[in-house]
């Protein structure tokens, strides 16, 4: 591939320097450096502590636990909340955990990324979660150095040099946004969602992670990893799952695990807890693909964007009661559809900038055009139906917003958190 990249970059080059024709010249060429910002191994284990409440700036993925709410600031930390009372829900401490994207928690033990580690934290006391357990180097880092520790991001950089025409060009390649890139960086549920017996909490349809049969299972770009919890503050990695890239979600459902993926949606079989066995996929077009399944039917986002590489922006009703062999009923077009949720034959989904939708889910293959109430005045990204409490909440940009669904298709406010 870099090869091809090569040769495109310097076919391009041979066209613009044609034009020089005397015995020098100048010329530009304009590109993005990316330059890799790194974190020692000492300052990522020795920079988790829990704090006074922070207030909520950039929301991420959100998750709750008996009467408690987390919310993720990505790759900061974890805002935890006190939300026995939804219409006042109490921000009681700001958890830092740096590279923190996802979490799960069981019988009072939150389990967290930190970039390439997994931590556990004591939840006795949420004001002051206590650190009680590391497993390290287990999730794959964007790079890595022996010296100077593994790669946080990379800091983008729009560079405009000037050269003489018969100079060395380098080895550069053309990048689909019209900008030239050095090839160094490339060196570089509710419902049936919860098997285990344990007292567990429940995620968003975008985590990441997710919690059955005293296992943690989490998934990364390429791959889903296995972690035993039967000592529960010292998980133990027991296997990892290749199944394909742009690896996206995880939902758990009875004893199967579907994942998203910007291709498709995987069935694995969890039967065996410790080593789960693929079933099949649901192939769709390229496209991000939050799942939330439903007894015989899986509902799945598609939506583009630039991670997505797609111009897909739907609703796919999906038959799965043959896990074997799982077929599209119908499609239907949506705005900008992210997280969704379903409760008791209601459909709630988070379509961005046009907010909430509620759809009636009693005849699937007629839900996109069953819209019951669209609440446009938020911006919706993903969705929590509180278990147990007719309550949902919605996280998005602007914030976190509460709802009483005891009428489903009237939802009335109680409670924001505002960014």
């Amino acid at each position: 591939m870099r090869r091809l990249f090569y040769f495109l970059a310097t076919g391009f080059l041979s066209l613009t320097l044609t034009s020089c024709l005397q015995d020098t010249c100048e010329s530009e060429r304009q590109y993005v450096r990316y330059d890799p910002v790194f974190m020692s191994v000492t300052e990522l284990r020795t920079s988790i502590s829990p704090g006074e409440p922070r207030e909520l700036e950039n929301p991420g993925k959100i998750y709750s636990y008996g009467r408690y709410l987390f919310i993720n600031a990505p790759n900061e930390g974890i805002h935890i909340y006190d939300n026995a009372d939804p219409a006042q829900p109490q921000n009681i401490s700001f958890l830092k955990i740096p590279g923190n994207i996802d979490m799960a928690v069981q019988n009072g033990l939150l389990y967290a990324d930190s970039y390439v580690d997994l931590v556990v934290f004591d939840l006795n006391n949420p004001a002051e979660p206590t650190m009680v357990g590391r497993t390290e180097n287990v999730f794959p880092a964007l790079g890595q150095d022996p010296e100077q520790g593994i790669v946080v991001e990379f800091m983008e950089t729009d560079i405009v040099e000037t050269f003489p025409c018969d100079g060395n060009q380098g080895n550069w390649f053309w990048r689909n946004d019209g900008l030239f890139v050095d090839v160094a960086f490339d060196a570089m549920a509710e419902a049936g969602a919860t098997p285990s017996p344990n007292q567990t909490g429940v995620g968003g349809s975008l985590a990441r992670f997710t919690i059955g049969f005293n296992r943690l299972y989490t998934v990364s770009e390429y791959d889903l990893k296995v972690f035993s919890l039967e000592t529960p503050d010292t998980p133990t990695l027991l296997e990892t799952v290749n199944i394909g890239w742009g690896i996206e979600t995880i939902f758990p459902y009875g004893v199967h695990l579907f994942i998203g993926s910007r291709n498709g949606m995987h069935i694995m079989d969890a039967s065996n807890p410790d080593a789960p066995r693929y079933v099949s996929t649901f192939w769709h077009t390229n496209a991000c693909d939050p799942v939330f399944i439903d007894g015989d039917i899986a509902y799945v986002t598609l939506r583009d964007g630039t991670e997505c590489e797609t111009f897909a922006n739907q609703l796919d009703v999906v038959d799965i009661s043959d896990l074997s062999d799982p077929h599209l009923i119908r499609t239907f077009p949506m705005h900008h559809p992210i997280g969704l949720s379903v409760r008791d034959d209601h459909l709630y989904l988070c379509d961005d900038e046009e907010g909430l939708k509620i759809f009636d889910t009693s005849e699937p293959s007629e839900v996109g055009n069953r819209l019951l109430r669209q609440l446009k005045s938020l911006n919706a990204v993903d969705i929590i139906a509180l278990p147990g409490r007719p309550v949902i909440m919605v996280i998005g940009r602007d914030g976190l917003y509460q709802f009483d669904i005891q009428e489903p298709d009237n939802p009335q406010l109680l409670s924001v958190i505002s960014t």
